[in-house]
């Protein structure tokens, strides 16, 4: 990889040949474990300026609607997290001359309080092509990267490292963009007026309907979680005005839709376009999720492309096989699907190899349709199964032929994160048409029932017992290469719940990393395999977007307990009782048995006990003397469970419901941050 630096510039075509479709990663990583960043794109013509407001991609406008520009969002790393962005190219418009990629802060927050900022591009295979690390960012509460132009009909890229203290506002309006942040059309039961977003998404507008989101709804019936789609203005009726984009995250509020029947009792189990009580052999399995899965995709284009975006494929007609039979040797090769996107006579493939029902992909199987992809001049192999990678501990050991002109990438999917993508779409962002709207909600009904074998990560692997056993009878030794596969699939678990947590709250879910950028994952893994030997338990912190504190999920092996915590900090005013009955009555709903600890200067203990005790009393959170309260720490605790994961008292379930109990019945009802908005600067 190349290494670039501040104010250097490198042609694109020189790091590699399949420059046309790049990957951006922006990654920064913060101690505290709450630090984030939410990035932009800005496309500029001819003077630096962008041509239209169109040219601006940001949180409330992610992705252009010819493929050019897709905001992919978070992803987790071994670092933290990584947010990506997919660039076409090859794609771009000719007056397209500069693409500024960017990044900004809120709430009073600075680049110079993260670590590690850092810029990577890869080619259209995941190679990593060049990386750009920042160490010098203050006050900067906007940040510019770096950009690609164009330069000869080639593609370059510059690195940047600059700022704005003005924020996202100051950075748009830099570049030409009339940002409009003054009004607040939240109505007064928390809904945004709707036609906000008719006036900001001109492109998503068809010939016959321009979509809201969040006034009017429709409904598919359903006797699952209702579908609630965005309702349908005609546009001859109501023509959209033009209006200024708004740096203020659109607030989505999809009403509940009551679900009516028609059944006389409910015992009676509604017909079913995906059925799966029949399934009885893993083949029957694969075959039927394969087919399930791509059949929505090609229908469902806003779904098959949230699946596909990040794995190079463009925007366009997609159609999708299943038991595509290939020559390969003596005998031909059957993967199990097969992808094929056509944009403006570019034609992306992929072939698909899936497994379900827990069972492990086989590594000569990907190798050999890795071997059939690059001699048919195919983009990639996708792999999906139960399993989540992890970064450096890849789930199939394949070899790449660097002789081959032709490079074919390896992308993987779990399951976890199918049905978190189709979540997503269908209960909080909304689909535009009935039809798919309830093509998704077939899927994910199927994904989540327990004959389709698509349930997700649920074994925590052959060292589970064995390491479980050694610290009961304590001896388990550090250096145990078992407790190492532990620590790793606990992981996995752990990226798992951020998916499934995630697409039920609608927010972003991600494991917090309290490292370094660039701290070697297996040596990490090295030290927390040595902790579980010496104190017997399993620790990951997770943020919710729009929550407060970092939720805390602690697994003690010896004690057969799970807890889940949060620590809220003390009001910035007011006095210490008032904080505590304004708590109190914040959790009305919370379980008796949730332990409210008052936090104090020094790190010291300070008053405990359990809600049910202290409903009556919650001056007993105040602490004795003159000690300063500095926040409270809310825990509940949960046994776990003693098998591998696939019996209802399974480990990985008890984990999972001990995470939904803490977050709806606490995490929930706790005020939540304040709304973003970064402040309207001036045009210079």
């Amino acid at each position: 990889m190349y290494e670039i630096v501040k104010g250097a510039n490198v042609g694109l075509a020189s790091l590699s040949e399949d420059a046309g479709s790049v990957r951006v990663g922006l990654s920064w990583s913060s101690e505290e474990g709450d630090g984030d960043a939410d990035v932009s794109v800005l496309l500029l013509g001819d003077g630096g300026k962008v041509r239209s407001d169109a040219d601006f991609f940001f949180y409330n406008n992610p992705a252009a609607a010819d493929g050019s520009v897709h905001l992919l969002g978070k992803t987790p790393t071994d670092s933290g997290s990584e947010d990506r962005i997919s660039l076409g190219l090859t794609e771009m418009e000719a007056s397209v001359e500069q693409i500024v990629v960017a990044a900004s802060r809120y709430e009073g927050a600075r680049f110079g309080d993260l670590d590690g900022l850092r810029l990577t591009v890869c080619d259209r295979t995941g190679e990593e092509l060049l990386g750009f690390s920042i160490d010098d960012a203050g006050s900067e509460s906007a940040f510019v990267f770096g950009e690609f132009y164009r330069r000869g009909g080639e593609w370059k890229f510059r690195a940047i490292g600059q700022g704005y203290e003005t924020g996202l506002a100051g950075l748009a309006t830099d570049f030409g963009i009339d940002v409009d942040d003054a009004a607040d059309d939240t109505t007064d039961d928390g809904t945004e007026d709707a036609t906000d977003d008719v006036a900001q998404e001109p492109a998503a507008v068809s010939d016959e309907v321009t979509r809201t989101a969040g006034d009017g709804v429709g409904a598919v019936a359903d006797t699952g979680p209702a579908v609630v789609i965005p309702a349908q203005v005609a546009v001859e009726h109501t023509p959209p005005v033009a209006r200024r984009p708004r740096t203020v995250r659109k607030k989505v509020t999809l009403p509940k839709v009551a679900k009516k029947s028609l059944a006389d009792n409910n015992t009676w189990h509604p017909a079913r376009l995906f059925p799966v009580p029949s399934l009885k052999s893993d083949r029957e399995r694969e075959t039927r999720a394969t087919s399930v899965l791509l059949s929505v995709m090609a229908q469902v284009p806003e779904f098959g492309r949230r699946l596909t975006a990040g794995f190079g494929a463009p925007v366009g007609r997609m159609e999708t096989f299943t038991e595509v039979s290939l020559p390969h040797g003596e005998s031909p090769k059957r993967p199990d699907g097969v992808i094929r996107v056509e944009r403006a006579g570019r034609l992306w493939t992929a072939l698909v190899e899936t497994k379900t029902n827990g069972n492990p992909l086989k590594d000569q199987q990907v190798q050999d349709y890795m071997d059939i992809a690059a001699r048919r001049g195919y983009d990639a192999v996708i792999t999906l199964c139960n399993d989540v990678a992890l970064e450096g501990s890849p789930l199939v050991d394949v070899k790449i032929d660097g002789r081959r002109k032709h490079k074919v990438a390896l992308w993987h999917l779990s399951w976890a994160e199918v049905a978190h993508q189709a979540q997503m779409l269908i209960r909080h962002e909304g689909v535009g048409n009935a039809a798919h709207a309830w093509l998704l909600q077939e899927l994910l009904h199927y994904l989540q029932h327990e004959n389709s074998g698509c349930q997700g990560f649920q074994n925590m692997g052959p060292a589970w017992v064995p390491v479980r056993k050694g610290i009961d009878d304590e001896t388990l030794c550090q250096g145990d290469p078992r407790a190492v596969d532990v620590v790793a699939s606990w992981e996995r678990l752990v990226r798992q719940v951020c998916l499934r947590l995630g697409g039920e709250l609608g927010q972003k879910v991600l494991p917090v990393q309290r490292v370094r950028r660039a701290t070697d994952a297996k040596a990490r893994r090295g030290v927390l395999a040595d902790l579980l030997c010496q104190e017997g338990r399993l620790d990951a912190e997770l943020r919710i977007e729009g929550t407060q504190g970092i939720l805390a999920i602690t697994a003690d092996l010896r004690t057969g307990k799970i807890r889940t915590s949060v620590d809220i900090p003390a009001p910035d005013q007011g006095y210490p009782l008032t904080w505590a009955k304004r708590l109190i009555r914040q959790l009305a709903d919370a379980p008796a048995d949730l332990h409210v600890q008052t936090l104090v200067a020094g790190g010291g203990n300070g008053p405990r006990g359990t809600l049910e005790r202290l409903r009556p009393e919650p001056g007993d959170l105040l602490p004795k003397g003159d000690a300063e309260i500095t926040g409270f720490r809310l825990s509940l605790f949960k046994g776990m469970g003693n098998t591998r994961g696939n019996a209802e008292s399974g480990f990985i379930r008890s984990v999972d419901d001990a995470v939904d109990r803490f977050c709806v019945a606490v995490v929930m009802p706790l005020e939540r941050r304040p709304v973003r908005r970064p402040q309207r600067a001036d045009a210079p």
